[in-house]
Formats: structure tokens, C-alpha cells, sequence
């Protein structure tokens, strides 16, 4: 089996150093086990993504000195895999619509006899609102609503993986997760949002599938995530890569870069006159 990374950026704004890390990170060690870097474009939300974004990630990639065959996967164009993979979920009954907003999902959270809101990997774990909606499971799937994943009916499921890196309390090697733990932990998440017809947590997992994925390289920030998409690769009878969780690149007050934190862009670096060479220096993966 060939060893093989993927770098997936949302083209929502410019990459900055974090960004570098992780896409070096993943070319280096695909480089270093002779396997393949691939990129991949996080398109799904359409309202944010935007094509110049696009080019200009191609742009700094290139510029960094990383490779990758084309043709690059996007995901705006694989609705119909997304769509065959819901339509499994419902025909499973592990799918039920979700009507309520996130000011409706915050105030059944912050009830009094909720407590304080508990808060995932999603956001606020779902309180259950619509989970006790009847429905009629045995109808074609809707279209026009959320669609959340019902984490009770997999009590069945207990998800492992292994991790090479780190999550952000030190948890390496085998991680092993109980349905109990996603259930209080996570929540029903939505797989299909109304706007989207799809989510980050299933568009990732049947990507990486498609893909031939065999490692997964990304930010501590995801690491609780993780214990998602080896469910639903369980759920969709999926391959579970192996996971490497790095450490992130913060500012001088140790706040996680983002998107808005033009000031530390790569295309800003190499407009100043920086080398590739410096930027893998200043992220600590120098040659």
C-alpha cells in the first residue's frame, strides 16, 4: 500500500504559517516514505469559499517547493458521493432531521435543568431537541432540513485508531473511544446541513476514503474530532487511516493563527522577501 498524505485547505482566505506547517509536515514525511502528498480543496461552503483563494493556494504551495498530482480533488464537486453516503445513513435509520437553529440549540442547552452547555468538538453538544420528532424513516431522505447523526442508535460501536502524533493532553498510539464517550462527548452531529447538503465531519471521511488517504496529518485543534470520522468510517465501512495530530503554530500570546492574521500570510512573508527556506525555519522544519 502505497504511504499517502493529503494537505485540505478551505479556500475562505489566505494561508498563513500554521497552514505551512501542516502541508511541509505532510509532504515531508510522504517524501521520507517514499509515498505520495496530495492536495485536497475544502470547498463545501460556498457562501465563504472563493476561487481566487483557490489560485492563491496553489500559489504559496508551489512557492513552498511542494508537489502534488493533479487533478486536485474539490469538494463541490462530489455532492453525489456525499448524497449515496446519506442516503445509506437513513436507509440505516442512523440519520434524523434537525429543524433547530443555534440560538434555539443554545437556549435547550442553557435550561436550568440542563446545566452549563457542554461544548464538543462540534460546538455545543446537541441537546436531543428533535431527536424525539417523529418521522417516517421509511420516506426518501429529506432535503430541506439538517440531517444529525443519531449517536445512540451505534451503541454497538467502539472506535480505535492509532495516533503517531499528539493530541492536546499528550494522548498517543492506540486511541480507543466508547459510544458512551461520543454520546456524551459529541453529540448528534449534523452530516447534512440545510445550506450544504453535507458536512466538514462526512465530506473528511469519505474524501480521505476516496482519496486512498492512508495517513492523516492535521492540527491538535482536530484531534477530538477524530473519534467522528473513525465512527462513521465504521458506520460507512471505510478504511481508518492512521492519525498524526500535530502542535500549532501560535502567535507572541499564544492564540492559534487564523485566517484573519493577514500579518502572518505566506503570500505576505514572500512579498517581504522571505525564502521558502526561512518559513521552514521560522515553523521549525528546516532542512
Amino acid at each position: 500500500m502505497t504511504f499517502r498524505t493529503r494537505f485540505a485547505p478551505s479556500p475562505t482566505g489566505p494561508l498563513h504559517l500554521g497552514h505551512a506547517y501542516s502541508a511541509i509536515l505532510a509532504h515531508d514525511m510522504a517524501i521520507k516514505n517514499n509515498g505520495e502528498f496530495l492536495l485536497r480543496v475544502e470547498d463545501i461552503d460556498q457562501s465563504r469559499a472563493r476561487p481566487a483563494w483557490t489560485q492563491q493556494i496553489f500559489d504559496d504551495l508551489e512557492w513552498l517547493g511542494l508537489t502534488w498530482p493533479t487533478p486536485v480533488m474539490v469538494q463541490s464537486n462530489r455532492q453525489d458521493a456525499y448524497d449515496v453516503a446519506l442516503d445509506q445513513l437513513w436507509k440505516d435509520q442512523l440519520l434524523f432531521p434537525c429543524i433547530c437553529n443555534r440560538k434555539d440549540i443554545s437556549a435547550a442547552a442553557s435550561a436550568p435543568q440542563e446545566g452549563v452547555p457542554l461544548i464538543g468538538p462540534d460546538g455545543i453538544i446537541y441537546p436531543g431537541t428533535c431527536r424525539t420528532t417523529l418521522f417516517d424513516a421509511q420516506a426518501d431522505r429529506p432535503h430541506n432540513v439538517a440531517l444529525r447523526l443519531d449517536v445512540n442508535s451505534c451503541a454497538a460501536y467502539t472506535t480505535n485508531y492509532q495516533e503517531t502524533g499528539n493530541g492536546a493532553k499528550s494522548e498517543t498510539g492506540k486511541i480507543t473511544t466508547s459510544n458512551i464517550e461520543i454520546i456524551d462527548e459529541v453529540g448528534a452531529i449534523v452530516l447534512a446541513r440545510k445550506d450544504m447538503g453535507t458536512s466538514y465531519h462526512l465530506s473528511v471521511v469519505l474524501d480521505d476514503a476516496a482519496m486512498g488517504i492512508t495517513h492523516v496529518v492535521r492540527g491538535q485543534d482536530l484531534f477530538d474530532a477524530t473519534k467522528i470520522h473513525v465512527l462513521l468510517q465504521r458506520l460507512l465501512m471505510l478504511p481508518t487511516p492512521i492519525y498524526h495530530h500535530h502542535t500549532l503554530i501560535r502567535d507572541d500570546q499564544g492564540k492559534r493563527l487564523a485566517k484573519r492574521d493577514d500579518a502572518r500570510a505566506i503570500s505576505r512573508y514572500r512579498d517581504d522577501g522571505y525564502t521558502p527556506a526561512d518559513i521552514r525555519k521560522m515553523v521549525g522544519l528546516a532542512h
